[in-house]
């Protein structure tokens, strides 16, 4: 690929972390085994991650990188890499190819507030919308097993 340091924005959708990249033909791709903990404790700090946020990603050192992630093996097409200096582990699928021409021997990673985010509204905004909807969804559920009960003792 012709760019040093790229790019995504990952959120969570479906009880685990995703991406979309459609310059690459990615929708909705997710992170697994054991890489979605490691997003986690990465954007602990990052208010409403969970949105979303931005992921810059390269073979090589930049300015700012927070995770150094060392390859350790090959599986199932895609590869393991393991955290420096810790003892987590996870396994990266093959879209890695889709940004490497080779699994990297070592991958630099920073997560960043998304900047679309940042220019819409505040996340304190967006966090009480977002707690709005499952109490929402909430109360849906509730309405529905009362009325279900109340057919049932009637």
């Amino acid at each position: 690929m012709t760019n040093v340091i790229m790019a995504i924005e990952p959120y969570w959708h479906i009880d685990t972390w995703v991406f979309d990249d459609e310059s690459v033909g990615l929708d909705k791709e997710p992170f697994v085994q054991g890489v979605p903990d490691m997003i986690d404790d990465l954007v602990k700090d990052i208010p409403n991650a969970r949105n979303g946020f931005r992921l810059l990603f390269s073979s090589m050192p930049f300015s700012g990188y927070q995770l150094e992630l060392t390859r350790v093996r090959e599986e199932y097409g895609g590869h393991w890499y393991s955290l420096k200096d810790k003892s987590a582990e996870g396994w990266l699928c093959p879209a890695l190819f889709r940004y490497f021409d080779t699994a990297p021997e070592t991958i630099y990673v920073k997560a960043e507030p998304s900047r679309s985010k940042l220019n819409n509204e505040p996340t304190e905004v967006a966090a009480l919308k977002d707690r709005i909807e499952k109490l929402e969804q909430l109360v849906g559920k509730l309405t529905l097993e009362n009325e279900f009960l109340k057919k049932g003792v009637g």
